[in-house]
């Protein structure tokens, strides 16, 4: 995977998250990981077409989901993951990546975005990637949001 494709999903997100309300995040780690990542509670997978081919996942805990939903509402307390809640992590997810959708076409590529595919569970593996992909675990306000990117050129 080109370093290069990785920078757009991280923009994207500091882009994002403080026009919804938030602290502007922070990067807390980064990895390499192999194929399949553990669910971490709440799953959203988003793919990639045309000139970049992959997917992006966003992997948080049912905390972490409700806090976002939560913030995104206003403040309204989120004590369930309720359809709303997963309403508002589903338009985030839309809204994180076709931000970087958007900072890849800065970059010359032509990229279309799938609809969110939202999975809620915890524990169970989620196919990334036929071989490695890489893990932006970013803080936000506490909370920790990891990104895994697994997207190459497609031409």
């Amino acid at each position: 995977m080109d370093a290069k494709l990785v920078n757009p999903f991280i923009e994207a997100f500091m882009a994002v998250m403080p026009m919804l309300g938030f602290e502007t995040p922070k990067r807390s780690d980064m990895s390499v990981r192999n194929k399949n990542a553990t669910s971490r509670g709440v799953v959203v997978m988003v793919g990639f077409t045309k000139q970049l081919r992959g997917n992006v996942v966003y992997n948080i805990t049912d905390e972490t989901a409700r806090f976002i939903a939560s913030t995104m509402m206003m403040g309204m307390p989120v004590p369930e993951f309720d359809a709303m809640a997963q309403s508002a992590i589903s338009e985030l997810s839309n809204m994180l990546s076709a931000n970087a959708a958007t900072n890849l076409t800065q970059m010359g590529l032509d990229v279309d975005i799938s609809t969110p595919n939202l999975t809620i569970g915890e524990g169970f593996s989620v196919k990334i990637s036929e071989s490695k992909y890489l893990v932006v675990t970013m803080d936000l306000q506490g909370h920790s949001v990891e990104i895994a990117i697994s997207v190459d050129r497609n031409f």
